[in-house]
Formats: structure tokens, sequence, C-alpha cells
């Protein structure tokens, strides 16, 4: 409960505490509310630019806790603070937190108002504002329950940062980018070479990427550029060049995702392995506290049971990849239960005996699971289940390509999350990128590349040592 206290009930030396940290999303926060660009720091490099030198420097932040005081401490609700003498004396670093103190030090009963002196101390008892405020007191008396304030959730161009920085210093994947012929495939390709996650061999009409460059000052003087005619021409150039070996990933460039694959499944000449392809979303919502991988949204129209064994070792493959040591696999259905009405949720329970008897390994799987009991504890707690996927997902399963590719873009255009995409399965991790995919998401994509090369090529490394 949380209660105020009129004047009467106010004595002098009263005294009320708070104690707050403020964190990279409340600096954001206040930002998005005040249009002060002054709070955040604009280059998001390893070095600070604040004048401070210690990650922050919202000295008025601490003058915010005064008034918080008032208005929910000392005198609390119905308090309307009149005057405000702050004075500070250094920065509030983010994370640290802060203790603020208010003490009544005078009663004004002409004018209903109590004078309180305030001090905010960081955790070493160090002063970083003092100041006194003057507060109107309320006259009626209000007592309510404690209510949980709504999180502040803003979009962070920087959710796939760790994957940019576990990229540093692996070598630049040769990447042969497939008919670039759109200024968002030639830009994407020239940005990731920029952060020198690939090496970039540009295959399509030469005449057409480089009125495009001109078109867009983007130099492609230190880019291979091999000529094709057509965009099936380019699809053929670039796998050949993977079996060869002058590539080692592919990036779809302006021509359909389709002509691309038909090259890359080629029963000769392709890019085929004994493991069925598929396509991974690495989804960065918002509002949810990690990455998340949904499978297959792309490629595999209405996956059998053995396409999805495929399907989902493939993730979990990416998951080990990107830093998941056991990945959590949540198989998705309509509900959370076995039944012969639902064909997807016989798949679900087969598939999990499947990993039992090892034939899918790696992971922890299970389903079937409701997309509300796959990502959310308080959901699957309200169901019973115990599970320890359950709420935890690292991965979503999804029954077919038209869940999967519904679930993706409604989390994409209606969530704000960022989605990452990579086709798996085949000899060499393929990128694909979408017109509407962000700068951000694009140089995500090939990070996800590089790391996921990287890991086979530990993995073959390992094998050959082994004598396998």
């Amino acid at each position: 409960m949380i209660e105020n206290k009129i004047f009467d009930e106010i004595q002098i030396g009263d005294q009320a505490s708070l104690t707050r940290a403020l964190d990279e999303n409340g600096v954001e926060a206040l930002a998005v509310i005040t249009g002060n660009l002054n709070l955040i720091d604009l280059d998001p490099g390893s070095a600070d630019t604040s004048m401070y030198g210690q990650g922050g420097g919202q000295t008025s932040w601490s003058a915010a806790l005064f008034a918080t005081l008032a208005g929910t401490r000392l005198p609390g609700l119905g308090s309307i603070a009149r005057h405000i003498d702050v004075r500070l004396h250094r920065p509030v670093a983010i994370g640290v937190p802060v203790t603020a103190t208010a003490t009544v030090m005078e009663k004004r009963t002409e004018t209903g108002t109590v004078v309180l002196d305030c001090r905010a101390v960081n955790p070493v008892g160090e002063e970083v504002a003092t100041g006194r405020l003057e507060v109107l007191v309320p006259t009626v008396k209000q007592r309510h329950a404690l209510k949980d304030l709504p999180k502040v959730q803003l979009r962070r161009d920087n959710r796939y940062l760790e994957l940019l920085k576990a990229c540093e210093g692996l070598p630049a994947l040769g990447c042969a980018v497939v008919h670039p012929c759109s200024a968002d495939a030639l830009r994407g390709a020239v940005e990731a070479a920029e952060h020198q996650l690939i090496t970039p061999i540009l295959i399509g009409p030469e005449d057409k990427i480089r009125a495009i460059a001109a078109q867009e000052n983007l130099d492609l003087t230190p880019y291979r550029l091999v000529s094709a005619e057509h965009s099936h021409h380019s699809a053929e150039l670039a796998v050949a060049m993977v079996l060869s070996g002058e590539a080692q990933t592919l990036m779809k460039g302006s021509l359909h995702t389709d002509e691309l694959l038909a090259e890359v499944v080629k029963k000769v000449g392709g890019l085929r392995t004994e493991r069925r392809i598929s396509h991974c979303f690495l989804l960065a919502v918002p509002t949810y506290p990690r990455p998340i991988i949904v499978t297959d949204a792309a490629i595999n129209i209405v996956p059998t049971l053995e396409v999805k064994r495929d399907i989902i070792q493939n993730a979990i493959d990416l998951a080990h990849a990107i830093g998941i040591a056991e990945p959590k696999v949540a198989i998705l259905s309509a509900v959370e239960t076995v039944t012969n009405k639902i064909p997807s949720t016989l798949e679900a329970g087969a598939l999990c005996k499947m990993a039992d008897r090892g034939q899918i390994v790696g992971g922890l799987l299970d389903g079937p699971l409701a997309f509300d009991n796959a990502i959310d504890e308080g959901a699957a707690r309200t169901k019973g289940i115990v599970s320890p996927v359950a709420g935890k997902a690292d991965i979503l399963v999804v029954p077919d390509m038209e869940a999967g590719n519904m679930l993706a873009k409604q989390l994409t255009f209606m969530a704000g999350a960022e989605a990452a995409g990579i086709v798996l399965g085949a000899r060499a991790p393929i990128v694909l990128t979408s017109r509407a995919d962000s700068a951000q998401t694009r140089l995500a994509s090939c990070a996800v590349a590089v790391l996921f090369a990287e890991a086979q090529r530990k993995g073959a490394a390992l094998l050959k040592a082994s004598g396998g």
C-alpha cells in the first residue's frame, strides 16, 4: 500500500528516502520524453564521448528524485511541488544507484506547505545533489494499493551489437553477392565489407551495378566485380565460386529467393548436403530480453516430420554458433497437449522422442507448446506446464511456412523487431536480405554467417584432428 501524509500528520524532522539507478533504457526514455539528445552518447563506439568519461553525466536526474520523494513518500500522493532549488554537484553514472533523502525542515501553516531539505548520494557517500523543495501538502488522506508501472520499451538500433563484437578478429568471409542490382542490395554488401565482415565478389551485369554505385556514391574500387548476363547466370556463377573455394558464403541480391535457391539445391553442381536446407530468422524484439530464432519461415512450405528434424538441427547448430551452448527448442502448435485433431501436436511429440533417441542433438526440446507458453514463464505456470523449455525458448519451430512467415512479419512490423535471416543446411551459409531490412539487420545477417562459418571451420578442424 502507498499512503500520504496530510499537513497535521507531518512533523519537523520527518524523513523519507528512496534508492534508484538510472540504466541505459531510462536515459533513452528521458531523451525521448524531453528531446534532450545531450543525455545520450550519440557515438555508439567503444570510446566514451561524454564530457565526464564514465558513461553518463545525467546530473539533472538526481533532481527528479527529489520531486519523486515529495510525490510518493513525503508528503506523498496529492502533493504539489511549488518551488525547487537544487544544486548539482557531480554526474550520475549509468547503472550506479543513488539514494535520495528528504527531511522536513519547516512547516508553513498559512500556506499549507512544508519545506524539504534534500540530499542525494552515490554508493560511496559522495553528494551528487542537494536542494530544497517547497511542497503544497494534500488536505485529503489517500491510501491506495501499489501498482506496477508499465515498462518502457524502446527500439534499440544496437540490439545486434554483441553479434558484431563476436566477429571482431575473425577473418572476413569471401562472399559471392548474387545480382546486387538495386541500391539496397549493393549498399548492404559494401557496408558489410566496411565492417570487415565480408570480402564481397559482386556478380551481375557490370554496367548496371556500376551505374547504381555511381548513383548511390558507392566506391567499388576495392571489390572484385564479375560480369554476368542476368540473375540466373549470377546465381550459377556464385554457386560455382563456393564449390571452387573462391567464396565461403552467398548473399542474395535483388533476384528472387527461389531463383537463387534453385541453383543451390541442384543435384549436380549445387550446394546440397544430406541435410535439408532451411531458413532461420534471428529476431531481436524490443519487448523480449534476448534474441530468438524462428524457423522455418521462408523455404519449407509444409515440412514433413523428417524435414522438421533437419530444420531443428540446423537451428540448434546456428544457436551454438552464436554462443548458446544448449538452446531450448519450443515446437509450436495451437495447444500444448497432444491430440490427433491437430497433426502438428503429434509431430511435436514425435520430434521430442527423436531427440530422446539421439536423432536430434545439442538442444533441449519440448512440445507441443502454444506461443505464449513457449516465451512467457508466467503463461506456462498458469497452464501448469513444468518444462525446462517453456517460457525460456531460444528457438521457435513453427508448424509450417505460413505460420512462421506470419509470426516473423508480425513481430517485425507490429513489435519493431529486427530480423536477421540466414539459410542453413547447404555447404555454405546463405545470407538472405530483404528490401525492408535496416542497415543494422543486414550487418547482423552477415555477422551470423561469419559466426556460423567459423563454427563450421572449427568443427571440421576438430574432426580432422580426431582422425574422423
